[in-house]
């Protein structure tokens, strides 16, 4: 890794803000990007909580964290050229407005219907808030503050979704699921207040909106939404034996070609794809796409895992969890010490490889797994995802010039949830098929000639028979009980499986490292230091 530096753009100005002053706009705005974040998975232990409450069949209380992702996954690459048209203070604004009141009618929703439509408004809306912070940081902080600020957007961007089942489960277990969303209408009021009056970074340019790439948001939106709703419903009716799933997919092919030809040929395109010329950036790309598929298909896995196959509540789960986002907190500080002190490629590396250490020592799981054997596999996750998230910030966006940071911000973090979306689809193909496979494979020994579970089998047919001498009940509960036992080992080996799937990834884009450029620290001019 001795490739030349490249120089971190000179965005700094006679007229840039003293750090000092750019914390209170710089942290306000990282609550709105949390609480936008925590909300893509705080509903995640708490779904059977809401079908109940609203009456949903099994099949639609999905859609109540599908809806979100899809819109929101639409909305993130948009962000760039919105934040050009509006500027950022009041595109900041609105999104927090509209997230808020996304919110509160969540928390109002009467029936699923109502719900999944209130959840893709508050996806939609707040998605914003997202890209804009990634941007920012590079307005208010330079040199080596930039390490600092690059540090606390990603630690935010892991662990905010990393507690989202933590938090959601405590909230609907002590409050009620409808307080998951009464519980951003405090904090969404004071940002949408604080906001206008901190945040002056840029302003308004409405002459945007005339010629602009209509045809290309409109591509861009059925491409994203189509290609979202077939990774997220895919599995659940069989892929292509599905014709909307088909007819998904073909939509998502055909408009992506669409768009990226528009995009490439187009003089001012909605999403900046020729950016993806630069090096740093596509490798960016590629290890933001990867973390999402770990950060996310973790946080899919275990919770899945421990209401399944534990049979844990929603706050069990979320404590058994919470191991992860504490780690991920302490592992900030521990970054900005090493970050000042060694190429943070090189702690990049670390990150992603302990990562996939962490996915290795998942695969061992059995079914009694919980908290106490849970702990060190998420301390190893935990710990270093700052690692494996905050570089690519400096290194992929660090070395674009400044006029092009806000378009490339979007199709950055629309990559992070992309791959959470492909991961979270990949692995519930994996624990469909591997369940299957396993079964078989158990099942295939489970016949008379097997000693030990003919002698099972009779001692609880004995236990479980309601007449003395008349064993035929006791036999077929003993075979239902042989079947759940034979189902729970044959789903923990598929859990297994997948956890090995995301370890792979992990591989790779720990070797992807060493091809990113080094990114020189800015050089702030002196009339802006004081």
């Amino acid at each position: 890794m001795t490739g030349a530096a490249i120089p971190t753009p000179a965005v700094a100005t006679s007229s840039e803000p003293n750090w000092v002053w750019s914390l209170g706009p710089f942290v306000v705005m990282c609550v709105g990007m949390f609480i936008a974040l925590l909300d893509i998975q705080i509903v995640a232990s708490s779904l059977q909580d809401i079908g109940g409450g609203l009456s949903a069949a099994q099949d639609q209380i999905s859609w109540v964290q599908t809806a979100y992702l899809i819109a929101e996954i639409i909305m993130i690459p948009l962000s760039g050229w919105l934040t050009r048209v509006f500027s950022t203070r009041w595109l900041f604004t609105a999104s927090s407005v509209g997230f808020t009141i996304a919110s509160m009618l969540c928390g109002l929703a009467w029936n699923i219907e109502s719900m999944i439509v209130f959840r893709a408004l508050q996806g939609m809306l707040g998605a914003s808030m997202i890209p804009i912070v990634f941007t920012s940081t590079f307005h208010y902080f330079q040199g080596p503050r930039r390490v600092y600020s690059a540090a606390v957007v990603g630690a935010i961007a892991s662990v905010a979704p990393t507690l989202g089942p933590v938090i959601g489960g405590f909230i609907t277990d002590t409050l009620d699921w409808r307080w998951l969303f009464y519980i951003n209408v405090v904090p969404g009021i004071a940002i949408s207040i604080l906001v206008p009056l901190l945040v002056k970074i840029d302003k308004p340019d409405f002459s945007l909106l005339k010629g602009a790439d209509y045809p290309g948001i409109i591509l861009l939106a059925m491409t994203l939404g189509t290609l979202e709703y077939v990774l997220e419903e895919g599995s659940r009716w069989n892929w292509f034996d599905d014709a909307t799933i088909r007819d998904c997919a073909m939509i998502a092919v055909v408009a992506g070609s669409l768009f990226v030809f528009r995009s490439l040929t187009f003089a001012r395109p909605v999403v900046d794809l020729r950016a993806l010329g630069n090096r740093n950036f596509t490798l960016g790309c590629i290890l933001s796409f990867i973390t999402g598929i770990g950060i996310f298909s973790t946080i899919y896995l275990t919770p899945l895992f421990l209401g399944y196959v534990r049979g844990f509540s929603a706050w069990q789960t979320g404590m058994a969890v919470f191991s992860t986002g504490m780690a991920s907190l302490v592992g900030v500080p521990v970054y900005v010490m090493l970050a000042k002190r060694f190429d943070t490629r090189w702690l990049m590396m670390i990150g992603l490889a302990s990562f996939g250490l962490s996915m290795w020592s998942f695969s061992f799981i059995i079914h009694e797994w919980g908290a106490a054997e849970l702990f060190l596999p998420q301390v190893l996750r935990g710990l270093p995802q700052v690692f494996a998230v905050a570089p690519s910030v400096n290194l992929g966006l660090g070395s674009l010039p400044p006029e092009r940071l806000k378009y490339a911000s979007g199709l950055f973090n629309m990559m992070r949830n992309l791959g959470g979306a492909v991961g979270i689809a990949v692995c519930g193909a994996v624990l469909n098929n591997r369940t299957n496979f396993h079964f078989h494979a158990i099942a295939s020994n489970l016949t008379p000639a097997n000693g030990a579970m003919t002698r099972l089998v009779n001692e609880v047919a004995q236990r479980y028979a309601t007449i003395p001498g008349n064993q035929r009940a006791g036999y077929q509960a003993a075979l239902k009980q042989l079947w759940a036992l034979a189902y729970r080992e044959a789903s923990t080996l598929a859990y297994a499986d997948a956890f090995l799937a995301i370890m792979v990834c992990f591989i790779f884009a720990t070797m992807l490292v060493p091809f990113l450029r080094n990114v020189g620290p800015a050089k702030v001019p002196a009339q802006a230091a004081h």
